[in-house]
């Protein structure tokens, strides 16, 4: 028979199964492992038992593939690339790994990260440090942070489209990070950086984690909530545990909804509030 495939019949005794007389196992290919497996099992186990225990292997087998396959989907080496933005309150890498070590299943996850102080995209890419950086090829996710007061949209366009080629090139997954905005360098509104983030999404096909308008909708709902450090436009530490969550639900398309980390200085309650403004920014964003 080709090695394709073929259907192995398997007789079982009508008297003892009240299910089905028989049991037909389809396409399996005659050269495999599991060809050769039912065979011999046939040929060992008493064809009263036969038909339970194949299905039970069969179903065993299909959990622990499924097991291995979703694990291996789940994105377990995040590279970040920006400036002091990333960088500040201990850096967002580091709470990236704590919130999804926290998460239900844990999520194991290593994260690297190539920042430098005031570095908007054009002058990173000079820099050629995050280059090379991505061009390890080791990382499963790159977030790409600008920092648009300080250069101008055409610029991020250019320098966004060169990163993301570059992330692809070693077979990663670009994600842009929206920042926010800040008075000191205040010619450009949040409105107006999240609307050049949608059109570089649009143009280069990449997921957006919409931290800025995050930090906007949570200022709404809790006004006396500041996500400012003293010289308002770095974050603080709720600042950087939002954008954190905003983050992961991008990258693990999923709710950081009740995973049980949070900062020092931020409460339960607190956390909770942020998660959940995260998730909903996240999916308001793709609509």
């Amino acid at each position: 028979m080709s090695s394709e495939g073929r259907d192995i019949w398997l007789a079982c005794d009508s008297r003892l199964s009240e299910v089905s007389p028989c049991l037909a196992v389809r396409n399996i290919p005659s050269d495999s492992f599991l060809y050769g497996f039912v065979v011999l099992s046939a040929i060992m186990i008493p064809t009263r038992k036969f038909a339970a225990f194949i299905l039970a292997t069969l179903l065993s087998v299909a959990v622990v593939t499924a097991a291995v396959s979703f694990q291996a989907a789940i994105p377990q080496r995040v590279l970040f690339i920006g400036d002091s933005f990333t960088y500040y309150q201990d850096g967002i890498y580091t709470h990236f790994e704590k919130l999804a070590a926290a998460a239900m299943p844990p999520i194991k996850v290593q994260t690297d990260k190539s920042v430098f102080g005031g570095a908007y995209l054009h002058r990173l890419w000079d820099l050629r440090e995050p280059v090379q950086a991505i061009n390890k090829g080791t990382a499963d996710v790159v977030v790409i942070q600008e920092d648009i007061p300080e250069t101008n949209v055409a610029d991020f366009r250019e320098f966004a489209r060169k990163f993301v080629s570059e992330v692809r090139k070693n077979n990663a997954r670009p994600v842009l990070f929206m920042a926010w905005a800040y008075n000191r360098l205040g010619w450009i509104s949040m409105a107006e950086i999240a609307q050049a983030h949608r059109d570089a999404a649009k143009e280069l096909n990449v997921d957006v984690a919409p931290v800025g308008l995050a930090w906007q909708e949570a200022s709404r709902q809790r006004p006396a909530m500041d996500f400012y450090a003293p010289d308002r436009e770095h974050p603080n530490i709720f600042g950087t545990y939002l954008a954190t969550c905003t983050i992961f639900a991008t990258v693990y398309n999923r709710n950081p909804g009740g995973i049980p980390y949070a900062p020092v200085g931020i409460t339960a309650e607190q956390a909770a509030f942020l998660q959940n403004i995260s998730w909903r920014t996240v999916q308001d964003f793709r609509k």
